[in-house]
């Protein structure tokens, strides 16, 4: 059975380059499906899901989009509605890998549909944006960017190369993901997310071992933002048996506005989605920001400690741990599935404990009592009298999560 290569863009601006795309991507053995997002020309040749359909998925019309002449509406609904369109494909097992090309258009389009797809969905993105900063563009999906080196406006010798080289590892990408679709699965082993950063590494590096040991396969996020992001989003699309998230230090950059903030739903795919977890508050001790120069003016006054030369952290003030604390209670509240906190009465990091840069017991225990003032009834709390970093604490952290995957409580 061939496989199948969503194509994705505006065959009125892109149509070339598309139809090149279509051509090498059949001339590898798979079939084509071309996704028309296009609105005000005409399309260069027919497209297998069309542009008004498209439109439709958006809930407006070809007509309307073009009656506004409102381009930045005509972009949001487009990407929406190939986004839509890329999911319900991908769903009826139509399609088996994702490929667009283009410049901001068509690469804001085209990363739209694939961030609609699964992680390890083949999702390969040509753009003339590709060499900067794409995060916006990724969010937290493993999309494969590759720089068009030139701009993608007619084809040349040179975008003739780079295109081909995209069609024919989308190609390649989405026979692999076909052959390993039909392939038995190797391990049964079930999962669990955990949350590290390195001030909690010998915490996680000891749990991880006795779940392990006990018969699962951790996946182990860095709490970077993006980390927190993409485990969240994991965690929603059903990967996890359990969540082992010692190291929430993401809220810290969300209150108080460091450069590695996971968002608003930081702390709530498991609650939601109803998947046990245990939860503590690691690395709350700290905001993170970039080389010392580039912390904000108004925290220069701050207690900081310079972690590398690209990394300066700041020391969290007792309300701000009280805030924390706070939203950490309020997350966890309406949890589907069992939860445990679990809080270390000498250290939140390596830090923080005592000789550490950051050791502030009065601000870790403001942490502590929020939690404990605002937590929902039923949600049981442990206090250790340790450091996070402790073999005991690690340890008291992975039985507490086996009993509730057992479970127990």
């Amino acid at each position: 059975m061939a496989v199948t290569v969503a194509i994705v863009g505006c065959l009125d601006t892109k149509g070339v380059e598309l139809q090149f795309l279509k051509q090498v991507v059949e001339a590898c053995g798979a079939r084509a499906h071309v996704i028309d997002a296009g609105v005000m020309g005409d399309p260069l040749f027919s497209p297998d899901t069309s542009r008004t359909e498209i439109a439709s998925l958006a809930g407006t019309s070809i007509d309307e989009l073009r009656r506004r002449s409102d381009r930045g509406f005509a972009m949001e609904a487009m990407c929406r509605g190939a986004a839509e369109a890329a999911r319900r494909l991908q769903a009826q097992g139509a399609i088996h890998g994702i490929l667009a090309a283009g410049g901001s258009a068509n690469t804001s389009i085209g990363s739209a549909a694939m961030r609609a797809l699964p992680t390890g969905f083949p999702k390969v993105m040509v753009s003339t944006l590709a060499s900067g900063d794409v995060s916006p563009f990724v969010g937290t999906r493993d999309i494969t960017m590759m720089y068009s080196v030139v701009d993608i406006a007619g084809l040349n010798r040179i975008s003739e190369r780079i295109l081909a080289n995209a069609a024919r590892a989308a190609a390649a990408m989405a026979q692999g993901w076909e052959a390993d679709r039909m392939r038995p699965r190797t391990s049964g082993k079930p999962l669990i997310a955990a949350t590290m950063f390195g001030v909690t590494t010998p915490c996680i590096t000891e749990a991880r071992q006795i779940l392990e040991d006990a018969g699962y396969e951790v996946i182990v996020f860095h709490a970077t933002g993006t980390g927190g992001r993409a485990m969240e989003g994991l965690i929603r699309d059903g990967y996890f048996a359990g969540v082992l998230d010692i190291t929430t230090t993401e809220l810290a950059d969300e209150l108080v506005g460091g450069v590695l903030s996971a968002g608003p739903d930081r702390l709530t795919g498991a609650a939601r989605t109803g998947v046990p977890q245990v939860v503590s508050i690691g690395a709350l001790d700290m905001v993170n920001f970039g080389p010392r120069d580039t912390v904000p003016e108004r925290f220069r006054g701050r207690q900081l400690y310079i972690h590398n030369p690209g990394i300066t952290l700041m020391r969290t003030t007792v309300e701000e741990n009280r805030e924390m604390g706070r939203r950490i209670a309020a997350r966890l509240r309406g949890a589907r599935a069992p939860v445990r906190v679990i809080l270390p009465l000498r250290g939140v990091s390596l830090y923080a404990k005592a000789g550490g840069p950051f050791h502030d017991p009065a601000a870790d225990r403001a942490a502590i009592e929020a939690i404990s003032e605002n937590l929902e009834a039923g949600i049981e709390r442990i206090e250790l009298d340790t450091d996070i970093n402790d073999p005991q604490f690690a340890r008291r952290a992975a039985e507490e999560l086996l009993g509730l995957l057992r479970g127990r409580g």
